[in-house]
């Protein structure tokens, strides 16, 4: 009766958004305590900006692997592995900034473990999650990485102030070790479906990882060999995967650049002190904790009540998400007040959160048994995204600098949002010429 009420596959959600929080507490949570360590050590900016990258580059290494091994071992084990990684080189590493070596192999490791966790986790929840429950399921999961942001954000320098910087990596191994915990005693492979359509739809069991050519049951009686071989060719040629990773792309240059860079064009673009700011400062990332559940949610109102297709609903909440993020982007240095930049910031990561229902839970749609490696190879092109923009973003500022404008002038600022904001309208044609929200992958 109890399983009525709370179907498991709600636990297995609510486990991933948890899992999210606390990744991105983590990241938050570095940058902070090794921000404040390092000014107080005398480190330069240039090997702050090494440290701080470090972690990306591991992050984007693993990503493909990471689909891979869920695919072939579980999502569920993966993602257990992960945690229990990441974790001990916080428990384990001491936040010493003057050990630069030990640092930066501390910060590969833990951006190659963090790297598996969100192909691991699509392979999860297209396992347990019915085609009509992906979009909120998808959209809950990974809003719970601006929720842990503006949690970090708002928390973690107190923590810091009181305790030191070495116990923030203190509390976010405690906060993995818990969550691993969890995750071993409550996660499961979903069990063998009573529903004969559920293979057809696209989840259950059939999607668990297959060893060699074991046989699995046909609803005829009969049995199918099913391969464990990875059609790589097939994805790496698929047009509606590649309208994934455009729009993956752009969606995390557009992020990580105001992630990196908003503080800075506060303080220095409108002269602004961030504490002055107060938590003002978070709306940008509770915004997108709001929109993107709102997606969710209506995307899958629209599939459930059969308003749209599948297709159509992606291509909608899609294009919605990023014509409207590129306008608050390109009009964000136009606005010379607090209120202003915060009201575009917030417009601008919110609407992008929103399309997140359809380019980000399109690897569901498309190939349900391959929805780690497709959301690895599109969170690759993300994540390289994010160095390339963040780069780019310093080098723009270098530009304008040296053709005499003045870093508080909105002159130098406008590239550094306009790129973002013609990226989302060529995403968005993009995706609606060539995605699918039609199963094409076996």
């Amino acid at each position: 009766m109890q399983e009525k009420k709370f179907p498991k596959r709600y636990l297995i959600v609510l486990l991933t958004f948890i899992c999210t929080s606390v990744c991105y507490i983590e990241r938050v949570g570095f940058s902070i305590a090794y921000t404040i360590a390092a000014d107080a050590a005398g480190v330069n900016q240039s090997s702050k900006g090494t440290i701080l990258s470090t972690f990306y580059y591991g992050y984007a290494s693993s990503q493909v692997p990471g689909g891979w091994a869920a695919q072939k071992i579980g999502g569920r084990r993966v993602l257990l592995f992960s945690f229990i990684l990441w974790s001990l080189t916080c428990a384990l590493v001491p936040l010493d900034p003057n050990r630069v070596f030990m640092l930066v192999i501390a910060r590969l490791l833990v951006g190659v473990a963090q790297g598996f966790i969100f192909p691991s986790i699509h392979t999860v929840l297209a396992q347990w999650v019915p085609p009509h429950e992906r979009s909120r399921s998808v959209s809950l999961t990974t809003s719970g990485m601006y929720l842990g942001a503006a949690a970090g954000m708002l928390l973690l320098p107190s923590l810091v102030n009181f305790k030191g910087p070495q116990s923030v990596f203190v509390a976010e191994a405690a906060l993995g070790a818990m969550w691993s915990v969890l995750w071993f005693k409550y996660a499961s492979d979903p069990p063998r479906s009573e529903h004969p359509k559920a293979a057809a739809a696209g989840f259950g069991e059939n999607l668990l990882p297959v060893k060699g050519s074991h046989k699995l049951k046909v609803e005829n009686g009969g049995s199918s060999a099913k391969t464990s071989n990875i059609p790589w060719k097939k994805i790496l040629v698929s047009l509606p995967v590649w309208a994934i990773v455009v729009n993956n792309f752009t969606f995390h240059y557009a992020l990580y650049v105001l992630m990196n860079w908003l503080p800075t064009y506060f303080e220095q673009g409108l002269q602004l002190s961030l504490q002055e700011m107060g938590s003002s400062k978070m709306m940008p990332y509770l915004n997108m904790f709001l929109f993107s559940n709102i997606g969710g949610v209506v995307a899958d109102y629209l599939v459930t009540r059969k308003l749209m297709s599948i297709t159509w609903t992606r291509k909608l909440l899609n294009t919605i998400g990023f014509v409207v993020a590129s306008l608050a982007l390109m009009a964000l240095p136009l606005f010379r007040t607090p209120g202003g930049a915060i009201f575009c910031s917030s417009v601008a990561l919110g609407f992008l959160a929103l399309g997140r229902a359809g380019f980000a839970v399109n690897h569901m749609d498309i190939a349900p048994r391959y929805a780690g490696i497709v959301m690895g190879v599109s969170n690759t092109a993300g994540t390289l995204a994010g160095i390339v923009g963040v780069e780019l973003t310093g080098q723009l500022l270098e530009a304008a600098k040296a053709a005499n404008y003045d870093i508080s002038s909105p002159e130098s600022w406008r590239p550094v949002f306009v790129i973002p904001g013609l990226l989302c309208i060529l995403s968005s044609v993009v995706f609606m010429l060539f995605s699918t929200g039609e199963r094409i992958f076996d």
